[in-house]
């Protein structure tokens, strides 16, 4: 089937490429022309593992492209999935601006009918708007219909998590949108629940504030663990043998970031108060979490009288492995606050280095310093603190040892239990972790 993406980031990519891979034929459209040069040029612009490879298997292939020009992309697709950003706004709202953009580039565009598939996510209700004004704007008299397919991608396996998906849910409201769906994922021959537009809307949310909700409840009982004397992970190893709680999303640390979580919860918090109804369960999720990524420099606080002109190594910066994503990354709020304290601040992260850098550019460093490591021996060479913010596998690969050796003073916080405390003191190493 002849398909076209709206959108190359981490939803549109990898959908792009993911439906190529099953052998649709795939047209994936963007505005930024470095963007579309570089994917031409068979690189990948994120961090995630297998994309760069099957983006260049299928498009030597012949099955996958990349343009700029969204009319002549648009006009002739079968199917249109819109994959843009739905950042978030100051009030918690979801920014619709993008899909608007592309909702009336489809609708000046299209020459045949077509089916569009939002899978961005957006609030319950936003694809019954969609299509209205696609339709409020078509130039041509021709069919079009908008179904939701919700992404449920994992950054860091986003490939593997749509290729082996433990689910596809479609919203539609017509037989006709259903079968179209169906026939484009068949090939991938995995289990599909079709709903109607709405509910599908609403499964996004409420799938990843549940998680959002896990993570939060497990960091809340790890830190009363630490008043009584108890192990948060030898709590979570009694609790995941019960096949109704299971054992994912219940390793405790400095809290959930990227770019859903923190922008789901606050979304749909949103929506129930648009509604006149308050989610207590997640706005409680949310403040946990806005208290927990900086839970350990309150713990350093209480332990050292000042960081002024202290070197403190930062191990780990995106907000969790295997991505170079930063967005709503723990260690931001802490390098922050660690520069406000004057601290001379050693950073090193295997893949977030370039992103943390667009950050923190020399006009916007103030009170203390940032100097990028390029190893963690560098970062650690006679540092007076560690903080551990991303479970990063040469991380966990570093030996207590290590640090006895390396550092001035072996002060180590951990907001990843990487270590073993008896190991970690055998060592030498003061150190601190979550719930334990």
């Amino acid at each position: 089937m002849k398909i076209t993406i709206a959108g190359t980031g981490y939803v549109g990519l990898v959908a792009g490429v993911c439906f190529a891979e099953i052998g649709h034929s795939v047209t994936c459209v963007d505005v930024d022309e470095e963007k579309i040069a570089l994917l031409q040029a068979g690189v990948t612009p994120i961090y995630e593992a297998d994309l760069e490879k099957l983006m260049q298997k299928n498009h030597s292939a012949g099955r996958l492209r990349y343009t700029t020009d969204y009319a002549a992309a648009y006009a002739d697709a079968e199917a249109i999935f819109i994959g843009v950003g739905t950042p978030e706004q100051a009030d918690g709202s979801a920014n619709l601006s993008y899909i608007a953009t592309v909702a009336r580039q489809i609708a000046e565009s299209i020459e045949k009918d077509c089916l569009v598939v939002v899978k961005s996510t957006v609030p319950v209700g936003t694809n019954d708007k969609v299509e209205r004004f696609i339709n409020d704007l078509l130039v041509k008299n021709i069919k079009v219909e908008v179904a939701s397919n919700p992404e449920f991608l994992a950054q860091g396996s986003a490939v593997h998590d749509m290729l082996h998906a433990a689910r596809i849910i479609i919203g539609t409201e017509s037989k006709w949108a259903e079968d179209m769906l169906r026939k484009i994922y068949r090939p991938f021959n995995l289990p599909i629940v079709c709903i109607s537009r709405r509910s599908a809307e609403m499964v996004k949310y409420a799938a990843n504030d549940f998680l959002a909700l896990k993570i939060s409840y497990i960091n809340d009982i790890a830190n009363l663990c630490e008043l009584v004397g108890a192990d948060i992970e030898d709590v979570a190893e009694g609790m995941s043998f019960d096949s109704r709680i299971g054992s994912s999303f219940l390793k405790a640390g400095i809290g959930y970031g990227g770019s859903c979580f923190p922008k789901d919860t606050k979304a749909l918090a949103y929506l129930a108060n648009r509604n006149g109804y308050e989610l207590k369960t997640v706005k409680a999720a949310i403040e946990v979490n806005s208290a927990q990524k900086t839970i350990l420099f309150k713990k350093a606080c209480n332990r050292l009288i000042t960081f002024n002109n202290l070197k403190v190594a930062v191990l780990g910066l995106t907000f969790k492995q295997e991505t170079d994503d930063l967005r709503e990354a723990p260690s931001l709020d802490n390098v922050q606050l660690l520069l406000e304290h004057g601290a001379d601040i050693f950073v090193f992260d295997p893949a977030g280095l370039e992103n943390f850098k667009k950050q923190y550019t020399k006009e916007k460093v103030s009170g203390g310093k940032i100097t990028y490591a390029e190893n963690i021996e560098e970062a650690l060479n006679s540092a007076n603190v560690c903080f551990i913010f991303t479970e990063w596998g040469v991380i966990k690969a570093l030996e207590p040892k290590t640090y006895k050796e390396l550092m001035k003073t072996p002060l180590v916080y951990d907001g990843r239990n990487i270590y073993d405390l008896k190991a970690m003191k055998d060592a030498g190493v003061e150190y601190y972790s979550i719930g334990r």
